[in-house]
């Protein structure tokens, strides 16, 4: 049951996959501008031009563009950038470790953050600690993430560093394969920036599906049968909490995947994000799709994984 069960989320990954590719395709083919005469500079003549854009393929039919580009994607590569003729999957390549790195380490702070925060507002509802949750949850929701971001940055960078305690280094990244101390020092702050948005909308949610379970028959029948609290909270009342919680985990994760750019700008990371802006200044559709497809593909992965966390918290989602 369980193998039918992710076959059928395996296939429907694929569907969706190859629907991003279709329309993401079309989309940019008939998007304002040209490739071409941008490549080739404003004092081009129409004959370079022309020239430019049969060099790049332009010049065939649509329905014959996308069928190269299908059978280019199905042996793994993902076509060349139009500027630098570099392939544009060494191109994600190399700007995906800030990225990842940027987007696990804040989802394992804010989901640690917000669900604890979560089941503890839950427990104490309407208390003075359950309103200062729901009033932190709040402010942070509604700042913005450069604003926080710049926040970190002066408070914890400049003016520590003006007094003496650089603890926190400068705007930059550090592959984790050369000093890991150091790789996690740089990505404190993005990370608490990155967190301190989504760990909010966590502690809402979680707070949410905690009181919906807590007051479910079960919950008071093990409460009546002398069931210790931290008991029921944690192992009967948490689990059942988390699948809506987790369903969000894996949707979060793979769309920042490529949507965290303001961070990575903020701190100066680099990243996927910075990448995808300057293809689309300069309109490198190899780009720019090749981006869009591999955020897809982490977005199908990402729903997978929490679609298979989902039916191992809840049995009757196997039988859906």
């Amino acid at each position: 049951m369980f193998r039918r069960f992710l076959i059928r989320r395996v296939i429907l990954g694929a569907i969706v996959l190859w629907l991003v590719t279709l329309g993401t395709f079309f989309m940019f083919f008939v998007a304002p501008g040209d490739p071409a005469r941008t490549l080739a500079g404003r004092q081009a003549t129409p004959e370079q031009v022309e020239l430019i854009r049969r060099d790049l393929g332009l010049d065939q039919p649509v329905l014959v563009q996308y069928g190269q580009y299908m059978g280019r994607l199905l042996h793994g590569d993902l076509g060349k950038s139009y500027f630098n003729g570099e392939s544009v999957g060494t191109l994600v390549a190399a700007d995906l470790p800030p990225t990842l790195s940027l987007v696990l380490g804040g989802a394992v702070l804010w989901f640690l953050v917000g669900v604890s925060a979560g089941v503890l507002s839950a427990t104490r509802a309407r208390s003075p600690l359950d309103r200062a949750m729901t009033f932190l949850a709040l402010a942070g929701v509604s700042m913005p993430t450069f604003v926080i971001g710049l926040l970190l940055l002066y408070l914890l960078f400049f003016q520590l560093t003006k007094a003496g305690l650089p603890i926190f280094p400068p705007d930059s990244y550090v592959d984790f394969s050369q000093n890991p101390a150091e790789w996690a020092r740089h990505l404190i702050l993005p990370w608490v920036t990155l967190a301190t948005v989504q760990a909010a909308s966590y502690l809402r949610l979680t707070r949410g599906s905690m009181l919906d379970v807590l007051g479910e028959d079960y919950i008071r029948t093990a409460r009546a049968k002398g069931v210790p609290e931290r008991r029921v909270v944690v192992r009967h009342g948490l689990r059942s909490a988390l699948t809506p919680v987790v369903s969000q985990l894996g949707v979060d994760v793979g769309t920042l995947i490529g949507g965290v750019v303001v961070t990575e700008s903020v701190f100066g990371l680099g990243g996927v994000g910075q990448a995808v802006v300057q293809a689309f200044v300069s309109s490198d559709l190899p780009v720019i799709m090749g981006v869009v497809l591999i955020t897809a593909a982490a977005v199908v992965v990402a729903n997978l994984l929490v679609d298979v966390a989902y039916a191992l918290l809840d049995a009757r989602v196997r039988l859906a």
